[in-house]
């Protein structure tokens, strides 16, 4: 059981308290489009499947990148262990819809439910994990509890912490240790957690590497990349992947930019979160520019600008197109970056702006090897985009060096599935 702190003791009493008025946030989430309206029961821990029989393990990722984390490790435990069946919950509708084109057979999608001891009671007695992985800084102290209180054998895999949190968790130590130490298995992605969780439960914490690292290259249609290869008519292609708000604009400049000097380039953009696509239409009309919505079944053609990839789950597809792609979500302070190994892994030629703290230790091995290059200034976008476009010796090499780091990172879904392996139920004789 988790010792009871004061602050954890606050936080179940909050928990409990403010409960009666979960029901209606989630509602007004679901009018954002924030909840899937069909699918609400499930965050207050009402199940929308039923449980298969026999031994289960439980899956948990908060958003697409640690669900994607997770999905080579779920390859491997369907082909060792096929008598188990898999719970994956994930609490945004993007990761929903990435694990329903991306799961395999015997493993089942729910959301996961709110904190709530009465919600946490009813998820787990319904679906009754042997075992429980949760992905990278996912906490939750009653679901932790709950499962330890059932003899459920816990983990926290690619555990990767922000300073911030860290510096968080450090002003209450006892608390921490509370919450952390009771997981069976953890396993770091960097040192800086690895000492961080060591020095909190007073125990060695593995620093196994980036899961995000281990995984296969992102699927895509084959049949479609040669639909939009014959629409684009081999014009030189470039992807803005996974971009924010305020970072359209930064984008749709430098793509003018480009388009000075390689005037048939196009571009092809793919917000992070593609209900923002009105606004970024709006954004594209008055740059100018012309656009075709993928979400819409709009096909580009030889005089298309933009091609807005407003969809889920299709990214492999926009970086297999792309000679170069630009990870978003570091153009800006306050932002962190994305994960620069699916496009590598797809032979696109990687480049990001500066703020990218959370795959700081992929970039690091990437710009060391020439895989990737960092732009400081967004400004410049336009012309280090050119110049790669015109340079293809140097564009081939970054393809090639970020080739030879992801020949390095075979070991890390090793050693997270040699630590997974003890937790789990044993085999039916």
């Amino acid at each position: 059981m988790i010792d009871d702190t004061f602050l954890l003791k606050s936080y179940r009493g909050a928990a409990r308290f403010l409960g009666p008025l979960l029901p209606l946030w989630i509602k007004r989430r679901a009018a954002k489009g924030k909840e899937d309206p069909a699918r609400l029961s499930e965050r207050r821990g009402i199940a929308t499947q039923p449980r298969p029989s026999g031994p289960l393990v439980w899956m948990h990722g908060a958003s697409v990148g640690e669900c994607s984390l997770l999905l080579p490790v779920i390859d491997r435990l369907r082909g060792e262990r096929g008598d188990i069946s898999i719970l994956v919950t994930s609490a945004t509708r993007t990761a929903a819809d990435l694990m329903e084109s991306r799961l395999p057979a015997r493993c089942i999608h729910q959301y996961v439910p709110l904190d709530r001891p009465e919600y946490v009671t009813a998820f787990l007695d319904y679906w009754r994990p042997n075992t429980a992985i949760w992905a990278e800084s996912e906490i939750w102290p009653n679901l932790i509890r709950g499962c330890k209180d059932r003899g459920t054998k816990t983990a926290l895999i690619n555990a990767r912490l922000s300073a911030r949190s860290v510096a968080g968790w450090s002003k209450r130590p006892a608390s921490a240790k509370a919450v952390f130490g009771v997981f069976d298995l953890i396993l770091a992605a960097n040192q800086e957690t690895a000492c961080a969780i060591g020095d909190w439960t007073g125990q060695a914490i593995n620093m196994a590497g980036n899961l995000k690292q281990a995984a296969p290259p992102l699927p895509f249609d084959a049949a479609a990349l040669g639909g939009l290869m014959q629409g684009f008519s081999g014009r030189p292609i470039w992807c803005a992947a996974s971009t924010h708000k305020g970072e359209d604009q930064i984008v749709l400049d430098a793509h003018k930019t480009v388009q000075e000097i390689h005037s048939n380039t196009a571009l092809i953009l793919a917000p992070r979160h593609p209900e923002r696509a009105a606004d970024i239409l709006a954004l594209i009309n008055a740059a100018g520019l012309s656009a075709v919505q993928r979400s819409k079944g709009g096909i580009p053609g030889a005089d298309t600008d933009i091609y807005l990839f407003d969809t889920i789950g299709e990214m492999g597809l926009a970086y297999r197109l792309s000679r170069i792609t630009l990870m978003c979500g570091s153009l800006r302070e306050g932002l962190s970056g994305h994960n620069p190994l699916e496009p590598a892994a797809l032979e696109s030629a990687v480049l990001s702006g500066r703020h990218v703290a959370s795959f700081g230790q992929s970039y690091e091995a990437l710009t060391a090897e020439g895989g990737a290059k960092l732009i400081q200034n967004p400004a410049a976008l336009g012309t280090e985009i050119s110049a790669l476009l015109s340079d293809e010796a140097a564009r081939q090499g970054m393809i090639n060096a970020a080739r030879r780091v992801l020949a390095n990172q075979d070991d890390v879904l090793k050693i997270t599935w040699s630590g997974l392996v003890p937790l789990l139920p044993e085999a039916a004789l």
